[in-house]
């Protein structure tokens, strides 16, 4: 490892990945990316992969938008599928007020050319026969939502951005952010030190601890989630939609032959967990044979754990710290990362080369939790 350097990126998930292929981009411009695992081994790796233009902040539509251009211009220009699987996202409302929202948020969406349709009970029926739809009020659609395998996507544009010239070190632990009369001065890690002017925070559930090395405090925290895949299941007809649930925060989509679900729990208190619990396994379980009661004959094959990173609105913190010169955040996605993850990059490399983005980066400000209410993203699983 050298010892100086221009940029320092910390955090090898999707976020910091996709930051060193966009800076990359800008010659001559000298890149090290430190990441304590495996490039998307963590949180990344763990997602669900969904990528959806049903938000309900016109930012994160936004955000969705460039990332599927950005799919389609990566396997023009580097002739590497990123296999978007273009399922569409169902959102299902059970409470009146949940529906009102939707119906909200469908105009904000169609503001923005999103082709998403409101369905009442009996047509969602109609079209998805497996699924229960006595108790709901309705449900949106949007048909060019769908997943990606986020493993599958960062190592591509990893690979592209070492090519570039990115210095990637995996295995190495961040222990400090140097600060020297509120600039940026150096980064020390498990592998020696180095002296860099800019320093991008794209560490995930850590990124909360990279903050106060740099002694900075961000309202990011570590919220456990669970998976469940079930063993080959045919008797849904494909292809399905990823299904979010929204009032009891359940979700299932296709994943090859078997079946992908998972539920959000709104009890489960901030740590770095990632044990599987047998049952809460029950619970997400017990949901699904409600929603789809086909479901309860598939058997359950793998689990496993993983991470959100959540702030108090739900809305990521994105761009320059105004506090420290040289120090930029790329966090608390709150399960939103993999999806938004190479539209930021591109965001925080025009603001790094050019001091500048034409991306609006308000709405993600890390001072907006001090300056009255908070105007958050509202379509969170």
């Amino acid at each position: 490892m050298k010892k100086t350097a221009d940029v320092a990126i910390l955090g090898g998930g999707i976020l910091g990945v996709s930051t060193a292929f966009f800076l990359a981009r800008h010659k001559p411009i000298r890149i090290v990316l430190f990441e304590r695992d495996g490039l998307a081994q963590a949180t990344t790796g763990l997602s669900v992969g969904g990528i959806r233009q049903q938000f309900s902040h016109p930012s994160n539509i936004l955000l969705s938008q460039n990332t599927l251009a950005f799919f389609e211009f990566f396997q023009k220009e580097y002739g590497i599928p990123l296999c978007f699987h273009k399922v569409g996202y169902l959102f299902l409302a059970q409470k009146e007020d949940t529906w009102r929202d939707f119906l909200s948020s469908v105009q904000t969406q169609k503001r923005y050319n999103v082709p998403v349709e409101a369905l009442l009970p009996d047509e969602i029926q109609r079209r998805w026969p497996y699924l229960n739809v006595a108790d709901l009020r309705g449900g949106t659609f949007c048909p060019e939502d769908g997943y990606a395998d986020p493993y599958e996507v960062t190592m591509a544009m990893a690979k592209i951005a070492r090519q570039k010239g990115v210095n990637i070190f995996e295995q190495t632990e961040v222990t400090g952010v140097l600060v020297d009369k509120g600039k940026v001065s150096g980064v020390q890690t498990s592998r020696g030190d180095i002296s860099v002017p800019i320093v991008i925070n794209a560490a995930g559930p850590w990124s909360g601890n990279i903050g106060r090395m740099a002694g900075l405090h961000y309202p990011v925290f570590p919220y456990r989630r669970q998976v469940f895949v079930t063993k080959a299941f045919q008797e849904v007809a494909k292809p399905i939609p990823l299904i979010l649930d929204f009032d009891s925060l359940f979700y299932f989509r296709e994943e090859g032959p078997a079946i992908l679900m998972g539920k959000s729990d709104p009890e489960e208190p901030s740590s770095f967990n990632v044990n599987v619990d047998r049952g809460f396994m029950e619970t997400v379980i017990e949901a699904a044979c409600h929603r789809a009661p086909i479901l309860g004959s598939a058997k359950i094959a793998k689990s496993w754990g993983g991470l959100y990173t959540i702030t108090p609105d739900e809305n990521p913190i994105i761009g320059a710290d105004p506090n420290i010169e040289g120090f930029y955040n790329a966090i608390g996605f709150s399960g939103h990362g993999f999806q938004h993850g190479p539209a930021v990059g591109q965001v925080l490399s025009d603001l790094i080369v050019h001091g500048s983005t034409a991306f609006d980066l308000t709405p993600f400000s890390s001072e907006r939790f001090t300056k009255g209410p908070l105007h958050g993203e509202k379509r969170v699983v």
